[in-house]
C-alpha cells in the first residue's frame, strides 16, 4: 500500500513539474524575445503579448508599492506546502489529485515569476467585442500557462466537489 500511494504522489508531483516547466519554458521565451508591451497578433480574438503584472489576478495590488511581491511570494509557497501535504493523503483520488497537481504547478509557475523578476510574465491576450463592458477595447486580462492551471486545478476541485455530493446521496 504504501509503494502504490508514493508512486500515486510521485505521478503527481510529476504532473506538477511539468506544469511548471512548460510554463516557465514560454514565459522564458517571450522574455528572450519580446519586449514589455509587444504584441504579436494570432488571430482575430488572440495575441501573444509580453505583460508584467506585479499584482495578483486581475492585477489586484498591482499598484501597492513592492511589497505585494513577498505577501504573494509568501501565498504561493504557504499554498504548495499545503497542497503537497493534502496530495499525501489523496494521491489515489484521481479528479482531486489532478486538480490540486494543476494548483501546485500553477502557484509554483507563478512564485518563481516573483522570485525571479519581481512580477508575475502574462503572454495570452484573448480579447472580444462583447467583454468591452467589462474590459478596456474588450481585452481580457493577459494571463499565462500557470494561471491556466490554477484555473483549471479550480475547476477540477468544484467538479470534484459536485460529484461526491451526488454520490453521497
Amino acid at each position: 500500500m504504501a509503494k502504490a500511494s508514493s508512486r500515486g504522489m510521485l505521478t503527481w508531483l510529476g504532473l506538477a513539474f511539468a506544469i511548471v516547466l512548460l510554463d516557465q519554458f514560454t514565459k522564458t521565451l517571450i522574455v528572450g524575445f519580446y519586449r514589455l508591451g509587444d504584441v504579436t497578433p494570432v488571430t482575430s480574438f488572440f495575441n501573444i503579448v509580453r505583460v508584467h503584472n506585479p499584482g495578483a489576478a486581475f492585477s489586484f495590488l498591482a499598484q501597492a508599492g513592492g511589497w505585494q511581491r513577498w505577501l504573494f511570494t509568501a501565498i504561493g509557497l504557504a499554498v504548495a506546502v499545503f497542497i503537497v501535504w493534502t496530495l499525501r493523503s489523496h494521491a489515489h483520488q484521481r479528479l482531486f489529485a489532478f486538480s490540486l497537481s494543476c494548483l501546485l504547478g500553477g502557484a509554483l509557475g507563478n512564485v518563481i515569476d516573483r522570485m525571479v523578476h519581481g512580477y508575475v510574465v502574462d503572454i495570452l491576450d484573448f480579447h472580444f467585442r462583447w467583454l468591452t463592458p467589462l474590459f478596456p477595447g474588450g481585452h481580457f486580462p493577459a494571463f499565462n500557462l500557470a494561471d491556466t492551471a490554477i484555473t483549471i486545478g479550480a475547476i477540477g476541485l468544484i467538479l470534484d466537489e459536485i460529484l461526491r455530493v451526488r454520490r453521497s446521496r
